[in-house]
């Protein structure tokens, strides 16, 4: 039993674990190739899955679709794990293990996705001509509210020379030039006579303070 002991405490010494893949995304129905690596360590390694949606870790069963080989070279020792035609359910986290020891290497997830299905399969000329006809109707969406707004405002513009020009006509309209230059004629004709009389007045006023004794 000590024997036993000591040399499974030797071998768990001596293994060295090669870092393994840590992430795997294959696409459904193809091939998933896992492997883990490791130096001074048993041949005899099973591979285990620990699913994502339980956590529980159970042994990969072996069949037609899925199997398992082992290869060395240069000291380096390697096992693998072959699915042929992955399925949903076969996303989990893959792990080799080494009953003689107790130890499990790091693994490797395994993600199994389905591709999006294309509604509408439409060809590449097919595509280009939407994205042109896209950045047309961008083009007339910039330039026609564009066009929009520079006629408004020139609209705008000649109302406001049309409503000032009328206001102009407005205020010169009912008056007669004649009657302007009479009404002038009148004004002047009443400062000139002021004048002169009040000149006549003064004359008067001092012919009568002379003729007083």
């Amino acid at each position: 039993m000590g024997v036993f002991l000591f040399f499974v405490l030797c071998s768990l010494m001596e293994i060295m674990l090669e870092p393994d893949r840590p992430f795997l995304r294959v696409k459904l129905f193809d091939r998933a190739e896992l492997e883990c690596c490791y130096k001074n360590g048993p041949t005899n390694v099973t591979w285990v899955n620990r699913f994502s949606h339980s956590g529980q870790m159970y042994p990969v069963n072996q069949s037609e679709e899925v199997f398992q080989h082992y290869s060395e070279s240069n000291g380096k020792q390697c096992g693998f794990l072959i699915l042929k035609n992955v399925k949903l359910w076969d996303t989990g986290m893959y792990q080799c293990h080494f009953h003689d020891i107790k130890v499990y290497t790091h693994g490797t997830y395994l993600q199994v996705f389905k591709p999006i299905e294309k509604t509408i399969n439409l060809s590449e000329s097919t595509k280009n001509k939407i994205l042109t006809a896209e950045g047309v109707l961008l083009l007339l969406c910039v330039v026609i509210p564009s066009a929009s707004l520079l006629f408004k405002s020139k609209k705008q513009k000649k109302l406001e020379m049309k409503k000032m020009k009328q206001e102009e006509e407005n205020i010169y309209q009912g008056l007669n030039l004649e009657d302007c230059c009479s009404t002038y004629d009148q004004i002047e004709r009443s400062q000139g006579q002021s004048q002169y009389q009040d000149v006549c007045t003064a004359m008067e006023e001092r012919e009568e303070i002379l003729e007083k004794p």
